[in-house]
Order: C-alpha cells, then structure tokens, then sequence
C-alpha cells in the first residue's frame, strides 16, 4: 500500500484486515519517513506501548492541506501550528503529506488512528528538509523520542530520503503471512 492514510478510514482498515487473515495473504504498509516503526510494532505487539505522537514540521509550500487551511501563509512568518489532534481526523485533511504518521498508527495498532497524536506545522524557515519528530511512551516510565531531518526541496510534499526508504521497505515485503504488515 503506498499511501497508507486511506487506512484512517476504519471501514476500509477493517475490511482489509479481514481480507487479509481470510485469505492468509499480508497488506504491507511501507514506514516511508518513519524511523523506529518496527519498533513501535514491536512495543505494540508486546502490550507495553502507552501512547504515541508524531509532528511533521515542512515549509509551507509543502503541504497540499483540504479545506484551504494553509492559503494564507507569508515568508518570514515563522511557525505555524495548522492541526494537533488524532492521525484519524489528520489524514483526510491532509491525506498527502501524513503517510509517515498514519504508517506509525498501522504500527501502533491498538492505539489505531485514533489514538495516535499528529501534529503538523508550517515553518517558514524550513527551506531545504522536513522534520518528523517521534515521541513514543511505553509503561514504567519507557519513552524514546527521535527526529529525522529529512532534505526535501521547496515545494517537495515528499522529502528526498523517503523514496529509497520506500524502496527498500518493498524489498522485504514476503513470508508474513495473513495481516496487516509495517515494512
């Protein structure tokens, strides 16, 4: 699947789910930008994950948002926080540049999408890379944040580090039998 953010649709993930132990075969979800996803997975899969946020920081002329939400922006305006809440309400509103948050919800399956915090800011001095800051909280205390700077040029909703990213999550996409899969 390479735009996991239709997966916020919990019809669909649920259809697709179920297709997939029916009929042994496995959905990968590449983690594109999302560094640390199998280990989320991992967390997740043990029962010892609590909570987990993600914020995607971009030049405004990065985001390809609905509802015209970003139309008035000015360079030199600095930061702009355009949404804050779950991956769920996110993906529709900006379905093209969240796919590195909604693989993080396919990772954190019994948070799902609506358990997943995204934020996503416009920041004007953001040039020449995005930023996907990572906050995961595990139980006693457990949390590990990360923050991927990834190049991307002006206007790029996708930065450049991403594509060989995907490319390599494909590579390893057999023998997972029957299930949703983070690759």
């Amino acid at each position: 699947m390479g735009s996991p953010s239709a997966l916020s649709d919990s019809q669909l993930n649920e259809e697709l789910r179920v297709a997939a132990k029916q009929h042994g075969h496995t959905l990968y979800v590449p983690s594109g930008a999302l560094w640390g996803g199998q280990d989320i997975q991992r967390l997740n899969d043990s029962g010892l994950l609590k909570a987990l946020s993600i914020r995607m920081s971009k030049h405004p002329s990065c985001f390809r948002l609905a509802e015209n939400l970003l139309s008035d922006w000015s360079e030199g305006e600095g930061k702009r926080v355009i949404f804050h809440g779950s991956v769920a309400e996110l993906c529709p509103v900006a379905p093209n540049n969240v796919n590195t948050m909604a693989a993080a919800a396919v990772a954190a399956s019994t948070l799902g999408f609506c358990g997943v915090t995204g934020e996503i800011v416009s920041d004007t001095t953001l040039a020449d890379h995005h930023l996907v800051e990572v906050e995961v909280t595990g139980l006693d205390g457990f949390c590990v944040k990360t923050v991927r700077r990834n190049p991307a040029k002006l206007g790029a909703v996708t930065g450049s580090a991403t594509y060989s990213s995907f490319w390599s999550s494909l590579l390893i996409c057999r023998g997972h039998g029957g299930r949703v899969y983070l690759c």
